[in-house]
């Protein structure tokens, strides 16, 4: 006899349930400010901001890795127009990418990086914020 045990965002994942009770911090672009989800496990990454239909202007998600590597995203089963901003270790933008929902073409870090944070389309922009700009707070306050 087979057992099998599915673990909440398991069942999150394959019912089209977004995740909404993920642990949150704060980050800062300048007097900017972010509430973000994090992202940091597998699975979590996977589903990121997958099966949400709307998002307070003020709320992103960050994506947390292992380790530094090209980080690709894509918009599969994401219903909400994103950019995403990839990060250095110490929080600085690498390269800045916008994304239009329910896409599967990838979106990709010009180098390797540890952190993806994603926004509403156009946060960044328009805030003015481009590459080498420094995202402080979270884990960028080491």
């Amino acid at each position: 006899m087979v057992f099998c045990t599915f673990v909440p965002e398991t069942l999150r994942a394959q019912d089209g349930q977004p995740q909404m009770d993920l642990q949150k911090t704060r980050l800062a672009a300048g007097m900017h400010q972010l509430e973000v989800q994090l992202a940091q496990t597998p699975l979590q990454r996977q589903i990121g901001l997958m099966w949400r239909k709307d998002m307070p202007a003020h709320e992103g998600m960050l994506f947390v890795f292992e380790q530094p590597a090209i980080q690709c995203f894509w918009m599969r089963n994401t219903f909400i127009p994103l950019s995403a901003a990839f990060l250095d270790d110490d929080g600085r933008i690498v390269n800045l990418v916008d994304m239009q929902p329910l896409r599967d073409d990838s979106h990709c870090s010009v180098k390797p990086v540890r952190y993806v944070l994603e926004t509403h389309l156009g946060w960044f922009s328009k805030r003015n914020l481009r590459a080498g700009f420094k995202i402080t707070g979270g884990p960028f306050n080491k």
